[in-house]
């Protein structure tokens, strides 16, 4: 019903009488409700359904923020973004005398929780994000004087307390190292050479490729450590039907597409409204991330665009059985290139169209 819809609206839209007549009124409508927030406020009382999945799913992500901590996780978000943001203040130049006091002893709270969790369910928890939360505290504490703030003294006492004896050492703030021998050119023949492929040979994915990949993801920045996103890995042929043929951006292709994967943004990583929008900037880097691994290991791939469009995303929700607070971000297919199969060229933007320097307003 929904595509036998679209199909009408755009048949109607291909009529360039008809066109123009839509084009004008949007246009009359435009100018005059998005000429000041209070007219935009109105406008968005009537067709409060525009951006109500958003304002719902913020508020059930803060909600299951809270419900989390008394939750046992194999990761959590809290931990590593006060352990990041204590080790920002290691790296300061010059570092302060005493930092973090206003929140280093939430912190400890939060590292005692796991490491509780740790003693009564050993192998649920994430070692390695444990490890580097006990490092980095242990740094902290020994770089912080002793006698100067009482808050940091008692939550150095309550740390000292707690029986969690790290597997590794050494995942502290250290100088950046030169790791990589790519040049700039090969960089740039890289991203020349990634292009959406749209048409796949007809064979499997391998998963040890895609998992390889998704490591080079996890690698890519995101704001105070919290990679607020999965990746639904979907590689059963029926499957892949299934959820390719959600999206309206895989006509004529989906069928076609050997692994597809759904990058969901998790909103429950946030206590704030303010950081809602996360979610599409970490998530995007990390795929922009992801498909590069997947061209280094001969894999191509194709960004499907996920609009928020209520119909799709209720239909998604159900298909994937997501929560409240999850967010689609994205489709992406992946498989290999099909040899007879062509790829768009993609003209791109002229550097001065995109960039400019010290442009402040006058």
């Amino acid at each position: 019903m929904l595509n036998k819809l679209k199909k009408i609206a755009k048949d109607l839209l291909a009529i360039r009488s008809i066109r123009r007549v839509y084009e004008n009124t949007n246009r009359a409508f435009l100018e005059t409700f998005g000429s000041s927030r209070i007219l935009s406020h109105f406008f968005f009382l009537v067709s409060f359904i525009t951006f109500n999945r958003e304002q719902a799913a913020t508020l059930q992500g803060r909600r299951d923020y809270y419900r989390n901590k008394k939750r046992d996780r194999l990761t959590r978000v809290e931990l590593r973004r006060n352990v990041h943001r204590i080790e920002k203040g290691l790296i300061m130049r010059p570092r302060r005398d005493i930092f973090a006091r206003d929140y280093v002893g939430e912190t400890i709270e939060f590292y005692a929780a796991a490491a509780s969790q740790c003693k009564r369910s050993p192998g649920t928890s994430e070692i390695a994000e444990m490890d580097w939360a006990h490092n980095v505290l242990e740094e902290y504490f020994r770089v912080s004087a002793t006698g100067k703030d009482k808050v940091v003294d008692e939550a150095r006492r309550t740390f000292e307390s707690i029986d969690y004896v790290p597997s590794t050492t050494g995942n502290v703030p250290r100088a950046k190292q030169q790791t990589s021998n790519v040049s700039y050119d090969e960089l740039v023949d890289l991203a020349n050479q990634r292009r959406s492929v749209r048409f796949f040979d007809d064979k499997p994915v391998p998963r040890d490729l895609v998992d390889k990949a998704l490591m080079v993801a996890r690698q890519a920045p995101t704001a105070c450590n919290r990679l607020p996103y999965e990746f639904r890995v979907f590689d059963d042929p029926a499957m892949v039907k299934k959820v390719s043929n959600i999206p309206f951006g895989t006509a004529g292709y989906a069928d076609n597409i050997q692994t597809v994967i759904v990058v969901v943004g998790k909103l429950e990583s946030y206590f704030s409204p303010r950081d809602r929008h996360a979610i599409y900037v970490d998530a995007s880097l990390a795929s922009m991330s992801f498909m590069f691994g997947l061209e280094t290991l001969g894999l191509s791939s194709s960004v499907i665009n996920w609009p928020d469009f209520e119909p799709l995303e209720r239909k998604m929700q159900k298909t994937l059985g997501l929560s409240g607070s999850d967010r689609v971000i994205m489709l992406i297919a992946v498989g290999y290139a099909h040899p007879d199969g062509l790829v768009p060229f993609s003209q791109k933007k002229e550097l001065d169209t995109f960039r400019s320097y010290n442009n402040l307003a006058r």
